[in-house]
């Protein structure tokens, strides 16, 4: 399996902007498909994962109401709508993909597979 991350760039305080992740290879529909993302000097936080059958989707807590993941099957690709983007939102994107149970889902040091990151800047 291979992603591809892409959509970051600078925007402002409030803009929105839309990160996709292309897949390559066999995704089972038990994979989880998550994002994250790491800010310089922090640790690799939790955004967002959804199951590649679509049945469940998760947030991190301050991404909730803002942030929207989805995924297109058809186009082996799963996407994250980020709205009302704050400065706090600044780093480096990652997607990334497994076969995970759901209680793992916010576990980066279980995923298999990582795309090579996106960066995100908001400025103020």
């Amino acid at each position: 399996v291979q992603l591809q991350a892409s959509g970051g760039g600078l925007v402002q305080t409030g803009d929105s902007l839309r990160l996709s992740c292309l897949t390559s290879g066999r995704i089972a529909s038990n994979y989880l498909m998550g994002w994250f993302r790491q800010a310089p000097g922090k640790e690799r936080e939790f955004v967002a994962v959804i199951r590649w059958d679509g049945s469940h989707i998760a947030y991190g807590d301050s991404m909730k109401g803002r942030f929207t993941i989805s995924r297109d099957n058809a186009k082996n690709t799963v996407s994250l709508q980020m709205n009302s983007l704050k400065p706090e939102d600044t780093a480096v994107y990652y997607c990334a993909a497994s076969p995970l149970v759901w209680g793992a889902r916010t576990r980066s040091d279980l995923y298999r597979y990582w795309g090579q990151g996106t960066l995100v800047t908001v400025s103020s």
